[in-house]
Order: structure tokens, then sequence, then C-alpha cells
């Protein structure tokens, strides 16, 4: 990840993976179709600073997003949140990686249309955009009603409408994918799998195999 001419896109995709389901990993897919990512690195979060603590423990977490991806060239499982002792911080993150590819290459981070709409109250949300394009899953049906107009101001000022234009610079757009929307949540996969319930529709076999070998959720 050191060559500062490659053009191609480093995308990022932070989570708390509680557990990793198929949603996460098919509107990423989706995501990759559309933008053109060659590889995206999946992020499990450590201390989620905005939400409640994960049940599944550090390790846990990690391997279940290793099993769901595990033998797809899209993907690859990046542990470094989980390795720090301080609350997790995107900004923090992004600047990390930038240092590591350089200044030209394109780094971009993923996330949901409802994060964007909260995006002003993440730790130094203003810079995130010198460091990385945000690449966003549109929710069907969802509309994009700012709490702010600053926010909205920002959100017209930097929005692309084609993906080439994201990699003709290193950072500074937004660009909203037309991503499916995949009506599954780890919120009801962990009460499914509390009752005992099969979560083989929306859990890789894998990553359900191993929640029932640890106990998960249970």
């Amino acid at each position: 990840m050191t060559n500062n001419a490659d053009n191609r896109i480093l995308a990022l995709y932070g989570g708390t993976f509680d557990p990793i389901h198929q949603a996460h990993i098919n509107t990423v897919k989706a995501m990759a179709s559309e933008a053109g990512l060659e590889q995206v690195i999946l992020l499990p979060n450590n201390v989620p600073p905005h939400r409640p603590q994960p049940k599944a423990d550090a390790k846990q977490r990690l391997m279940m997003a290793q099993l769901a991806v595990s033998g797809d060239p899209l993907f690859l499982v990046d542990d470094r949140e989980l390795r720090r002792d301080a609350l997790s911080y995107t900004v923090e993150t992004l600047r990390q990686y930038r240092a590591e590819i350089g200044s030209r290459r394109p780094l971009a981070f993923i996330i949901g249309q409802d994060s964007l709409l909260t995006i002003d109250t993440w730790h130094e949300w203003d810079k995130i955009l010198t460091l990385c394009h945000i690449l966003v899953c549109k929710r069907p049906g969802y509309s994009l009603d700012f709490p702010s107009e600053q926010l909205a101001d920002w959100f017209v000022q930097h929005l692309v409408t084609t993906p080439e234009s994201l990699h003709k610079r290193p950072c500074g757009y937004i660009f909203l994918a037309d991503t499916p929307l995949f009506p599954i949540s780890a919120t009801n996969i962990r009460e499914r799998l509390k009752n005992g319930e099969d979560c083989s529709d929306q859990l890789a076999p894998a990553v359900q195999d191993y929640i029932l070998a640890q106990g998960l959720y249970r």
C-alpha cells in the first residue's frame, strides 16, 4: 500500500461487525461494482464512540470478519483499530492510511446514508474529505434531508455524480451509489440467535458455525 503513483482507489469500510452479515458484504460488493473498486479493506471497530459496546469481543469480531470474506479477492481485513486502547476515530485511521499510501493515491471511506446525515457529529468531521473520498451507500426510499443548511451545502459542494471522478483525485469528493436495500440487521440477528433460531439466510456459513461454536449471543 506504499506506491504513491498507484491510482487505484483504496477503499475502507468500518463497522462494529457484531456480527458481520450478508448485508454488509453484499452492499459493499454493489458499491465496488458501481464505483470501480478493486480492493476494500474491512476495519472492525474497537470502541465506537457513538454506539453501545459490542457483544462479541475484539478477537471474535475479527475472526468473524475474516471468515465472512475468506477467499474473496475483493476484501482484506485490517485489525489496526482493534489494537488501539483508545476510542476509534475514523479521522485518525484515515490519517494513518494516508501516511502509508502517500499523497496521490485515491483513498475512500464507505458509509451508509444514515451516517452521512449525521457525519457532522463525528470527531473532526470537516477534515475527512481532506484525506479521502466518501462513498455513500444510498438507501432506496430514504430521503437526503440534512439536519442543517451548513451540512447540506457541504454535501452539494463535494458531490460528484460519476465514479470516474473518484479515480482522478486522491480525496475531496462524495459519491452516492444506488446500492440495494438488504433488510438485515445485526440487532435482529443477535435476537434470533438468542432465541436459538437459524440465521443461515443472513450469515455466511462459516460465520454462523463460528458463532455457534463460540456460544455467542446466547
